[in-house]
């Protein structure tokens, strides 16, 4: 039962992936994202009052641990790592987005190990290496190129071509921003993991997280004192698939809690992070390789998967 549900999710992630993508260029991420995090909260709720209407046998019991939990998870995910998630696809495009957050399950596995007691062994460590590996091969474009997607998207940007690695780079390329969805990710996952094993209503955590996310993503971004109008005014197509994004993403929210009711945290997230599987060959058809996926970039994901599949092990 929980592998089933970890592979829905890992379906669900790699759409809402692409689905991301192609909103992304055809309406502004600010009202996307608010858009999607509606969509969260409402389709959440009709999924909780058909569970409840015709799937639930027993009395609902209230549990306030397990509402804080998914509650904080929430920040994390649906607010945090989300906003962090669009900025880096927006940045590096789905497939190396996408093979940036298969370090969560890295993070994921350190602090389920930290705080959950889940252990670590040699065998996760090797796996470490070849995950970090994999992510080095799959997102490193050179500087130069960096330079130049920045120097012709933003006039005068960057005036003399810079050394070394500086923050500035690393914040422009996108890399540090996918770090940063990453980790938060990882938190909100353990967070839920945590939450689901003592109360078992994974649609009312998703619920609890996505209301959360709506909340502080309304009240810090400007779009949404205008989020009527900005939709009224916006490309239809971009609306849909941001309204898709919100589907996609909270069914897989909601799946992957579900999941870690029936297996270890860590195991149920390698599972649904391996999105590149399935992004890669999808945005190599989808977008005509304009991300310049190379021999190399597969190289890498294929170490990523190695590494998860020694952890699975």
């Amino acid at each position: 039962m929980g592998v089933t549900l970890a592979i829905v999710a890992l379906l669900l992630f790699s759409s809402n992936t692409i689905l991301t993508k192609l909103a992304s260029a055809r309406l502004n991420m600010n009202v996307g994202f608010l858009i999607s995090v509606w969509v969260n909260v409402l389709f959440a709720l009709v999924l909780f009052l058909i569970q409840m209407i015709f799937i639930k046998d027993e009395h609902f019991q209230w549990h306030t641990k397990g509402f804080l939990l998914f509650l904080i998870a929430g920040f994390f995910s649906t607010f945090m790592g989300r906003w962090f998630f669009f900025e880096t696809i927006d940045k590096l495009g789905p497939a190396r987005a996408s093979a940036f957050q298969v370090s969560n399950p890295m993070f994921t596995t350190i602090i389920a190990w930290m705080f959950m007691g889940e252990k670590l062994s040699w065998m996760d460590l090797v796996s470490v290496a070849f995950i970090l590996l994999g992510l080095f091969l799959v997102s490193f474009r050179g500087q130069s190129s960096v330079e130049k997607e920045i120097a012709s998207s933003e006039e005068n940007l960057i005036t003399e071509p810079s050394r070394g690695m500086p923050v500035n780079w690393l914040i422009k390329s996108g890399i540090l921003l996918a770090f940063l969805s990453s980790l938060s990710y990882a938190i909100g996952n353990v967070l839920r993991g945590a939450a689901i094993k003592d109360w078992n209503e994974p649609i009312l955590g998703g619920i609890f997280g996505a209301a959360l996310g709506l909340v502080l993503f309304t009240i810090t971004n400007k779009s949404s004192h205008h989020f009527l109008a900005h939709v009224k005014n916006s490309d239809k197509k971009g609306v849909l698939f941001y309204a898709a994004c919100g589907i996609a993403s909270i069914s897989a929210q909601i799946s992957v809690i579900a999941s870690m009711r029936y297996m270890p945290i860590s195991i149920a997230n390698l599972i649904t992070m391996s999105t590149p599987v399935i992004v890669t060959p999808v945005s190599f058809f989808l977008f005509k390789n304009q991300e310049g996926i190379s021999i190399r970039t597969i190289i890498g994901i294929i170490l990523v998967l190695l590494g998860i599949c020694f952890i699975i092990l």
